[in-house]
């Protein structure tokens, strides 16, 4: 009997990580969620491993016996404030969220993946640059950074990294208050980004569909970039 291909994705409590756990569930994967707070799934194929991310010493243990046939990670925090006012704890917790959790989760599970397997990380169309949002877009165009990098190691294997960068998306993080100040801009479409929309770009790009694409950013903005 063919094993279930089985992915590990952060952040699976809320939002986009939520979203691409209940579509790779509802395509047949197995998943691992990792998040702080109870995952809110009630299903035989999906594992909650609870973990708080920010204490980064302890992420290479806790995946040690896992062997995922893809990543996923979609955990991430913003904090907002404009160049003179900048909090410098902020963004160095985005950055250990976004880069270095990533860096020790690709790090520890890459040697372990199988020909095939996957890493999609979330960015955002941030990355490209955004007002009030200096520090997180760093954190997001880092990633891009590392995806092509890790692309360009793992080709041969026949393993993919790549980047899905949404725009501003309906999820707990779009009604933080303390963003106010920066408030998130409507897309051309007229509405914001939905997690499903995310989350059918992840399960394409884990696909056997998508094997050929790597080391790319796939943007799901609405016609922001336009």
């Amino acid at each position: 009997m063919e094993r279930k291909p089985h992915a590990l994705v952060t952040g699976a409590s809320s939002g986009i990580g939520a979203a691409v756990a209940t579509r790779l569930l509802r395509d047949g994967w197995r998943v691992t969620g990792v998040s702080r707070r109870p995952a809110p799934f009630d299903h035989p194929a999906f594992d909650h491993l609870s973990l708080d991310l920010s204490d980064v010493d302890t992420i290479a243990g806790a995946v040690a016996a896992l062997e995922p046939t893809a990543l996923v990670h979609a955990a991430g925090l913003l904090k907002v404030g404009p160049l003179g006012a900048l909090n410098h704890d902020d963004g160095a917790a985005m950055w250990r969220l976004h880069v270095d959790v990533a860096e020790r989760l690709a790090n520890a599970l890459a040697p372990r993946l199988p020909e095939g397997g996957r890493i999609v990380l979330i960015g955002s169309r941030t990355a490209s640059g955004a007002a009030g949002r200096g520090q997180y877009a760093a954190t997001k165009a880092a990633l891009v950074a590392l995806a092509r990098s890790w692309a360009m190691e793992l080709a041969p294997k026949g393993i993919t990294v790549n980047v899905v960068a949404p725009a501003a998306t309906e999820t707990p993080m779009l009604k933080d208050p303390t963003r106010a100040d920066v408030a998130p801009k409507l897309p051309p479409i007229g509405r914001f980004i939905r997690p499903e929309e995310v989350a059918g770009a992840v399960a394409f790009l884990l696909s056997a569909e998508a094997a050929a694409i790597t080391g790319q950013q796939l943007v799901i903005c609405g016609g922001s970039s336009l």
